[in-house]
């Protein structure tokens, strides 16, 4: 049997937690996470600070650059994603990426621009293909029927 009555968790430990205020919890956490990080690391444990750089939009770009105004929508078998094109000089300069569930577009509309567009579903690595027609750039990409699924088994924990 593991001797429990060692470890501070006791009645007194219940009794202390009741009688702190929340102020003085913050000011221990802050003043216990001042002494664990370095001092060029401080600014990485406030989480509004942490949190500003993030984006909830689906679509976004890691550098400041403008958002693509792009669709994405899917049917049973594709999903497709509109981009409007402003000057069909982009082109030629654009590149195009997927991964199994990102659209990557770099080089427009300035060289150093990259776009994430989140997909809907998971796609094909084969079989994408793109089409300009009247300023609107479509991108076709088969959709990936992923039937393969596992069990998970539940435990009861006594």
């Amino acid at each position: 049997m593991f001797p429990w009555n060692f470890f501070p968790f006791n009645k007194d430990m219940k009794n202390f937690s009741k009688q702190m205020k929340p102020e003085e919890i913050d000011k221990y956490i802050q003043n216990l996470m001042g002494q664990m990080f370095p001092q060029n690391m401080q600014g990485m444990t406030a989480a509004p600070d942490f949190m500003k750089g993030f984006n909830a939009a689906s679509n976004h770009s890691h550098t400041n650059t403008p958002v693509l105004n792009s669709s994405v929508f899917e049917t049973h078998d594709h999903i497709f994603v509109r981009v409007p094109i402003k000057n069909e000089e982009w082109l030629k300069e654009m590149k195009l990426f997927h991964t199994s569930n990102q659209m990557i577009i770099e080089h427009i509309p300035e060289k150093d621009d990259q776009h994430f567009i989140t997909l809907p579903a998971i796609v094909k690595r084969k079989g994408s293909s793109a089409q300009f027609k009247d300023g609107c750039l479509e991108i076709k990409i088969p959709k990936n029927v992923d039937m393969q699924y596992s069990e998970i088994d539940v435990t009861e924990i006594l």
